[in-house]
C-alpha cells in the first residue's frame, strides 16, 4: 500500500534469526531448538547465545551487529525512522518519535552467565552518554533439566568496598555465596529492574524484554574470552562503574513481587495474562496469550513469539500462518488483528505514550 505516493508498512513480517557472534559465553543451542532449525544451523560456533529480534539496537561495541536487517538489505531502524507513523501510531511518535522503546532477545545459556548488573537511565546518561540504561524481564521457555536457576540480588546488605574487593580479586564464590539463588521453570517469568546484580544459570532457553540498549557492567569477567577489566567497566574507573549497582539485600517479599505476574483473564475461550509486576509498564509491557479459536487485537505495534501450537494471524488484507518458534513484527498500520486456531503467544509491547 501507499500514502502519497510513498509505500507504507501495514503487513506484518516474519523475523529470522539474528545472531551476532562471538560474545562472550557460550550458548545458542536452545534457540536453534526453540525456532526449530538444525543443531548444525551455525558455522561460526556456540558462543551465539542471543537472538536480537525486530532490533533497532547495536550490541555495544557498533559497528552495526545486532541491527535486524530486512530482506532488501535496509536496517530495521532506518525503516523506523522512514516508516515511524506506519510502524507506531502517532502517540507514541508524539512521544518517543521513530524509537521503539523495547528490544525482545531469545537467549540460551550453555554455561552460566558472569555476575552483572545493568544501569539505570539517570546513570547511563550522566556517564555512558547513553539515552537510556536497562531494566530487563524473562520469560522462560525451556530449562534442560525440568528446573534452572539464577542469581538475583543479594541476600544481606553488601557494601561499596567490599563489592570492589570482589572485583579485584575476582572472588566468584563469595559474589555468588551472597547472591539470592531462584529456581526457575517453564512459564516463570522474572523481572529484573536496573541497578540489580543477577546471573543465569546454564541451560535456559528464554525470552527477554528489555530497554533498547546494550550496557553491561560485569562484576565477573576473569575465564570469559575477549573479557577484560576494561571491557567489564564499560571504560570507566571500578568505583565509578560499580556505584550504580544496588547492594541492598532483596528480601523474600521482592523476590515474590519481581516473580509475580497478574491474575489471568478469561475471555471467552481466550486466556490473557498480563506478565511483570505493575512497575515494569513504565519500560514495557508483555501478555502471554492462550488461544483456543478465534482472538481479536487492538492496533498496536508489538513482536509476537509463537511458544507453541500453529494458527493464522490475520490483518485488514493479508494473512500469515504461524508456527512454534516464530517472531513477528507487526506494525500499527496493520490495523486489528485475528489470531486464530489453537497456539499460545507472547505479546511484546513498549510502554505505553
Amino acid at each position: 500500500m501507499t500514502r502519497d505516493g510513498v509505500a507504507t508498512r501495514t503487513a506484518p513480517v516474519v523475523l529470522g534469526p539474528n545472531r551476532p557472534a562471538a560474545r562472550p559465553y557460550r550458548g545458542g543451542a536452545g534457540i536453534l531448538r526453540f525456532r526449530g532449525l538444525p543443531a548444525n544451523h551455525d558455522v561460526v560456533g556456540e558462543r551465539m547465545p542471543e537472538d536480537f529480534v525486530a532490533s533497532a539496537t547495536e550490541v555495544f561495541a557498533g559497528g552495526g551487529v545486532g541491527l535486524t536487517m530486512l530482506p532488501d538489505g535496509t536496517s530495521l531502524r532506518d525503516d523506523f525512522a522512514a516508516h515511524p507513523l506506519d510502524y507506531f501510531g502517532e502517540e507514541h511518535v508524539g512521544a518517543f518519535g521513530a524509537d521503539p522503546m523495547l528490544l525482545v532477545k531469545l537467549l540460551d545459556t550453555r554455561e552460566r552467565l558472569f555476575v552483572h548488573y545493568h544501569p539505570s537511565d539517570a546513570f547511563a546518561r550522566e556517564s555512558l552518554a547513553h539515552a537510556s540504561g536497562k531494566t530487563e524481564a524473562w520469560i522462560i521457555v525451556a530449562v534442560d533439566d525440568g528446573v534452572g536457576h539464577v542469581y538475583l540480588g543479594f541476600d544481606r546488605d553488601v557494601g561499596q568496598d567490599e563489592l570492589l574487593g570482589w572485583f579485584e580479586r575476582q572472588d566468584v564464590p563469595a559474589m555468588l555465596a551472597a547472591m539470592n539463588r531462584v529456581e526457575l521453570r517453564p512459564g516463570d517469568t522474572l523481572h529484573v529492574p536496573a541497578g540489580m546484580p543477577h546471573s543465569i544459570g546454564p541451560g535456559i532457553t528464554l525470552v527477554e524484554l528489555q530497554q533498547p540498549v546494550d550496557l553491561s557492567i560485569l562484576v565477573e569477567y576473569d575465564g570469559y574470552p575477549d573479557l577484560d577489566r576494561e571491557a567489564a567497566l564499560l571504560g570507566l574507573d571500578a568505583g565509578t562503574a560499580l556505584s550504580n549497582l544496588n547492594g541492598s539485600a532483596v528480601s523474600d517479599d521482592r523476590l515474590v513481587e519481581l516473580r509475580s505476574s497478574r491474575i489471568t483473564r478469561l475471555l471467552g475461550e481466550t486466556e490473557v495474562t498480563d506478565l511483570f509486576p505493575e512497575e515494569a509498564d513504565a519500560v514495557f509491557r508483555a501478555q502471554r496469550v492462550s488461544i483456543h479459536g478465534s482472538f481479536d487485537f487492538d492496533a498496536a505495534f508489538c513482536v509476537l513469539v509463537v511458544l507453541e501450537g500453529e494458527g493464522v494471524l490475520e490483518w485488514n488484507d493479508g494473512a500469515l500462518v504461524l508456527s512454534h518458534g516464530q517472531t513477528i513484527l507487526v506494525p500499527f498500520a496493520a490495523g486489528r488483528l485475528t489470531l486464530r486456531g489453537t497456539l499460545t503467544v507472547l505479546r511484546c509491547m513498549p510502554p505505553r505514550p
